[in-house]
């Protein structure tokens, strides 16, 4: 355990502890021989010998150590000191953009585009060092006083040309600022930053979230198919140049999207300019999901050329060429009879061979046939069954899993058994492989939009989310995805359709320090307002705060925000100054002249 006044690597001494993860400790530090305060992120201890954990840790390090820009927090120092694993790095002595806007609400437009112009720009060096950050959020934005952003928590930053640290590349981040390309297990990319930081701009002007639901998944399944809410329909104020901005960015394919982030800055910078404020809407170049302006392949006809033959004619051509040709001699009127018989024969052979080359072919063809029911059959029986009523087997047999139909025997073909085709059609044989089992691992720890994406799409389970309130929870900040349990234990096994529920942490959101934090009226009023809270206001005399800064607060911070219920706040007021005493009569001065 790291206590207050502790020195690690007998150089950063303790002072406090400034927060707490799932993986790691973070405290306030100071480093006695540069004379500054650092912040020192301490991996957990029981976590040390745990290789996944280590190498996450140490990913972090690696990840953050190659950037050197103002908008990003800067790494100082790692290492190992007696089994503890450590990273220091700049203090920002500042808040989360989470906490400006969950304080302020919306920001003024200026506002909003300092800060994506900060974040696009730190986004931009971090992606030409072959960053990719994955969970950008307003959590991990800090925002100091004087306006100026730091970038944090590179610690499931993937670096693209480092084979070591992509043996996954969808780890998830908060599913509230989920790429639709993340949601679906596809990876991430470049573009799925900008993606995050089109939300994180939307929430900005706007105060909200663009996508609400009762649980995460319903989320993620509307990042990857409900259009964003129009920013313009909510704040007509707001120019048709920045709504563009947050379009392209959120689109649904990456294609539509930004190439990198450096455009997205670049366009920012000129997005106020008088000729651009009222463009034209962004129109998307490709398709935004994968079936969207496919039409239907038109099934391949197979047709027989017809040939249309004149028996008539054809007869009576041959017939009269063959006797004109014989009877030119009148004088062997013996051999008339014997031609005209030779001619005949002749006619009957071509009639018989027009009807074996065209006449009973188009018949065969067109006779309709019922397919058979091969279901439990071998392949081998089934071929044969279906060659013997004039169809084409497939070569190639397709493989399919089955609860019913018993390994490598017939579960269906294609056209199904009873359908009436031609005969000579193609059909597919389809062969039972039996019923897979799948062995369920540990996922503790892992995001559960991720899991749960991969056993209900992949492996076809049923899977249910609960929400479970942690033991530990006072001691142990977790993240609100984080899977904390499961139904079934590593190494069951399961089949298609069986059932296993994961467990999540049940977190509230909590009242903040607003004396600590400063916070005026105007301030409160907003964040009641927010969370549908009852306001009592009291003005209290005072020289210790500033007029119109919160005093006390009824609800302690860190407590749960429940809607409906009643805040009581005393507010700062400035001192009534005492009127001064008038002077008696015989102190007045004498307005009386004399002469």
């Amino acid at each position: 355990m790291i206590t207050k006044g502790q020195k690690i690597n007998d150089r950063y001494e303790i002072i406090r502890s400034i927060g707490e993860g799932g993986m790691a400790n973070v405290y306030l530090g100071y480093d006695t021989i540069l004379d500054r305060n650092v912040a020192i992120k301490v991996l957990r201890g029981d976590l040390a010998g745990d290789e996944k954990f280590v190498r996450r840790f140490q990913r972090e390090a690696l990840s953050a150590s190659s950037l050197a820009h103002p908008s990003i927090v800067e790494m100082y120092d790692v290492g190992v000191d007696d089994g503890l694993y450590f990273i220091v790095m700049e203090y920002v002595d500042g808040k989360t953009l989470k906490q400006l806007i969950k304080k302020r609400g919306n920001l003024t437009l200026s506002e909003a585009i300092d800060i994506m112009l900060q974040l696009t720009d730190g986004m931009s060096h971090a992606h030409d060092s072959y960053i990719i950050h994955r969970d950008l959020k307003p959590q991990n934005i800090m925002i100091k006083d004087d306006g100026q952003i730091k970038i944090t928590d590179f610690g499931i930053a993937m670096a693209l040309n480092s084979t070591q640290l992509t043996q996954t590349n969808s780890v998830m981040g908060s599913v509230h600022y989920l790429p639709p390309e993340q949601a679906s297990g596809k990876g991430s990319t470049i573009k799925s930053d900008i993606y995050s930081m089109g939300i994180i701009f939307y929430e900005l002007l706007t105060g909200s979230l663009p996508f609400r639901g009762d649980n995460a998944v319903e989320i993620a399944l509307k990042h990857m198919r409900d259009p964003l809410p129009s920013l313009r329909q909510e704040n007509s104020n707001i120019p048709q140049s920045i709504e563009n901005i947050i379009l392209k960015a959120t689109a649904k394919n990456p294609k539509n999207r930004y190439e990198d982030a450096r455009s997205m800055h670049d366009d920012l910078l000129t997005a106020l300019n008088e000729d651009r404020m009222n463009e034209e809407v962004y129109k998307y170049k490709y398709p935004e999901h994968e079936n969207e302006g496919k039409n239907k392949k038109e099934e391949k006809k197979e047709s027989t050329e017809e040939v249309d033959v004149d028996e008539e004619k054809f007869l009576s051509e041959e017939t009269d060429n063959s006797i004109a040709t014989k009877i030119e001699d009148e004088d062997n009127k013996k051999n008339i009879t014997l031609i005209v018989i030779l001619s005949s024969i002749l006619a009957i052979l071509v009639i018989a061979l027009v009807v074996v080359l065209f006449v009973l072919p188009e018949s065969t063809q067109n006779e309709a046939v019922i397919v058979p029911d091969c279901e439990n059959l071998k392949v081998s029986s089934c071929e044969k069954k279906l060659q013997k009523l004039g169809f084409v087997v497939e070569t190639d047999i397709e493989l399919i899993e089955s609860s019913v139909i018993e390994k490598n025997l017939v579960v269906k073909t294609k056209p199904e058994a009873g359908r009436s085709v031609k005969a000579g059609t193609k059909i597919v044989i389809y062969k039972s492989i039996g019923e897979e089992v799948y062995e369920i691992e540990d996922y503790t720890g892992k995001n559960y939009i991720e899991i749960q994406t991969i056993l209900e799409t992949k492996y076809g389970l049923k899977v249910t989310v609960e929400k479970k309130v942690p033991a530990d929870l006072k001691e142990k900040e977790y993240d609100e995805q984080e899977i904390i349990g499961q139904s079934l234990a590593a190494g069951s096994e399961v089949k298609k359709g069986d059932s296993i529920t994961l467990y999540i942490p049940d977190i509230e959101e909590e009242y903040p320090d607003m004396e600590a934090e400063n916070w005026n009226l105007d301030d409160v009023k907003a964040f009641c307002d927010k969370y549908d809270i009852k306001l009592t206001t009291t003005e209290v005399e005072t020289t210790k705060k500033d007029p119109g800064k919160v005093l006390t607060q009824s609800r302690a911070p860190g407590s749960p925000i429940v809607k409906g219920s009643t805040l009581r706040v005393e507010i700062a007021k400035a001192p009534t100054e005492k009127p001064k005493e008038e002077p008696k009569d015989d102190e007045k001065p004498s307005t009386e002249s004399t002469e």
